[in-house]
């Protein structure tokens, strides 16, 4: 599993995590204030695209909540690698 730091002002927040999610293998999502976790996500690996974001609506709606009070936040993201037997299904 992989880690990635995004750093976004507060009005960016919703799209870059949709953006992100949309991207595919995301399995963990926290949105970071000064040091401090704000809302920690969990994502339902081997679940369509569309079905997380259908899933994720409310959580959105807090995000942009949370965001309107924040003028910069650090987005991690935990994905997942793909094992090699997935990646040569996916090249077939």
């Amino acid at each position: 599993m992989t880690t990635e730091k995004f750093t976004v002002d507060g009005s960016q927040v919703v799209e870059k995590i949709k953006e992100l999610i949309h991207q595919g293998n995301i399995r963990r999502v926290r949105l970071i204030h000064k040091g401090r976790p704000l809302i920690d996500i969990p994502l339902t690996v081997g679940v369509g695209v569309a079905a997380v974001t259908a899933l994720a609506a409310p959580v959105l709606a807090a995000l942009g909540a949370i965001a309107a009070l924040v003028t910069e936040c650090t987005i991690e993201v935990e994905r997942t690698e793909d094992t090699p037997e997935e990646k040569g299904e996916k090249q077939k």
